[in-house]
């Protein structure tokens, strides 16, 4: 991966992706609660007498467990990761983002390279589609090796954009429309977003989320946000500069006088949205970007397990 000098991240987005997803595995097998944490890895128990060929011994030193490799799985499930790249991801403005305090868009490229690295530990055929006012990356879901360094190199490439030259709006509409036909099996969509439309109303946004459940795909979207900051309105008491990241219009205001209205609306918008994501049977995740990656592989792991 290229460095980035405004961006203080690791060297290689595929080794970190490795690493959270081999502590966070570590982490369910040491669980007394394992539900799906057996299958998932494509891993069993040893049972005594069989052979010991097809042990994990790097798993047994992790977890003082045995267990075989399974092999006899192909393909299991197709996925397509959905990311909003539009202006707004870039929430919160920071000089220097970095995997301890990211901004949206960060998090959602760091997100969907751990959810390919576990992708491809289960043998799951895996794609990416990234929009803002139109799809702008769209590559189809596959399993191969190379497949795989073209999708990391798309989440490089997302890192490496300016937000202050490329102010882009929401479009989702038209992308998840594109989406929707492009994608000719059924698969699960994952979509990374934080729901923020300048002029479309909920009602206009869930038309294209309804396109992909009328053409049998499951759906999980996880919702990003900053909540101390964007629910909250948790700043000091000064006023403030606020600027609209998609339109760049501005409004200067004390946030302490609004927090409680503020805060109210937000709690009214996020019922709102549940609601609709239930109507029509999507699965809905709030994610907080400062809290690590775990919700977002565990979201996964319990949507594949009732989807297989």
């Amino acid at each position: 991966m290229k460095k980035l000098e405004h961006i203080n991240l690791p060297v290689n987005m595929e080794l970190f992706a490795r690493q959270v997803v081999e502590g966070f595995v570590t982490g369910l097998h040491k669980s007394p609660y394992h539900g799906f944490s057996v299958e998932f890895a494509e891993h069993r128990l040893y049972n005594s007498g069989e052979s010991t060929k097809h042990i994990d011994w790097k798993l047994f030193g992790r977890t003082d467990k045995l267990f075989v490799k399974r092999y006899e799985e192909e393909t299991n499930l197709r996925c397509q990761l959905v990311i909003d790249s539009s202006s707004s991801m870039y929430y919160p403005k920071l000089e220097s983002p970095s995997l301890e305090k990211p901004n949206k868009l960060l998090f959602a490229i760091y997100a969907s390279a751990v959810m390919m690295n576990l992708l491809k530990q289960q043998r799951d055929a895996v794609g990416l589609s990234v929009f803002a006012e139109k799809l702008e990356v769209h590559t189809p879901n596959r399993t191969t090796q190379r497949h795989h360094r073209i999708l990391y190199s798309e989440l490089d490439k997302l890192l490496e954009v300016d937000p202050v030259k490329s102010a882009k709006q929401t479009e989702s509409n038209i992308a998840l429309h594109q989406v929707s036909e492009l994608l000719h099996k059924r698969s699960l969509v994952i979509i990374f977003t934080d729901f923020i439309h300048s002029t479309k109303t909920l009602d206009e946004q869930f038309e294209a989320y309804k396109h992909l459940k009328y053409n049998k795909h499951e759906i999980v979207l996880f919702y990003l946000n900053d909540p101390i900051t964007e629910k909250n309105l948790e700043f000091d008491n000064k006023p403030y500069k606020f600027v609209d990241l998609e339109t760049r219009e501005e409004i200067k205001l004390s946030p302490n006088l609004y927090q409680k209205e503020h805060k109210e609306q937000a709690e009214n918008y996020l019922k709102e949205l549940k609601l609709k994501c239930l109507q029509y049977k999507i699965d809905f995740v709030e994610i907080d970007i400062n809290m690590g990656f775990d919700k977002v592989l565990n979201s996964y792991l319990l949507k594949r397990q009732k989807m297989l």
